[in-house]
């Protein structure tokens, strides 16, 4: 990711001093999809093939990307496109397409060590220098396939999301990891890329958590250290149930 450095007054109870500290750069991207302009996002630019094909894809206009090119900040998607592009306003200021979420079908399962381990790779380097970036990972059949790091947190999505689609990955194996929060909007993103299982270190919303329920989405929130909430099929997570099961006996 692109960082720069900045010069600083820190200041420390009743002392003050220089400090030179690490920046990440946001800057305007614009997407435009098969020849027409489609939106302009607030992001890091860095990995804008990724971010071009997964936006496309996790607002639910294809399943499938044919080609994505870049030149400068302007990122050029071709894709076959299933349905009508209306775009509205998030409460983080970009854009989602308006729409139902798709509803996700996946047979797959997860450990309680296994949501923890998504967890640990959400942090990143770039977070630790800058404090100023969300992060998403993605895990297929149990392997760390990519991270993603962005000013948005919606960004992140769609860079994993991205990089899944333009590799011909089976989204329906995989599960996303993300530091931020879990509104209606990411999870819908969630849902329209087929991705089963949803883990966040940050807090659901109760919208977010309703499209989980009705996306067929396992959506797991406030996962730190050992805790983690489990608020939708949970299913998926047959140690916990069986867990539950013995406690409230």
């Amino acid at each position: 990711m692109e960082i720069v450095c900045r010069t600083g007054i820190q200041v420390t109870g009743d002392a003050a001093r220089t400090v030179h500290d690490d920046i990440i750069i946001e800057d305007h991207v614009r997407l435009f999809l098969n020849g027409e302009y489609l939106t302009a996002l607030v992001a890091s630019p860095d990995r804008l093939d990724d971010l071009g094909a997964g936006f496309v894809v996790s607002e639910g206009l294809t399943d499938r990307v044919d080609s994505v090119e870049v030149s400068g900040k302007d990122v050029y998607i071709t894709a076959p496109v299933g349905r009508d592009v209306r775009l509205e306003m998030e409460s983080s200021g970009g854009y989602r397409v308006l729409g139902e979420p798709r509803g996700v079908a996946s047979s797959i399962t997860v450990t309680a060590d296994g949501i923890r381990a998504v967890t640990a790779a959400i942090e990143s380097d770039t977070w630790r220098r800058t404090g100023a970036v969300h992060c998403s990972v993605l895990f297929c059949n149990g392997q760390l396939v990519t991270r993603a790091c962005d000013v948005g947190r919606h960004n992140t999505v769609d860079k994993v999301v991205g990089y899944a689609a333009l590799r011909g990955l089976d989204r329906s194996t995989c599960i996303l990891g993300c530091t931020g929060r879990q509104p209606s909007g990411m999870v819908a993103k969630a849902a329209n890329a087929g991705i089963p299982i949803v883990v966040s270190r940050a807090a659901s919303t109760d919208r977010g958590i309703l499209t989980a329920e009705q996306a067929g989405i396992t959506l797991v929130s406030f996962s730190r250290g050992e805790r983690f909430t489990i608020y939708t099929h949970p299913e998926r997570v047959p140690e916990v149930l069986e867990q539950l099961e013995k406690t409230e006996r």
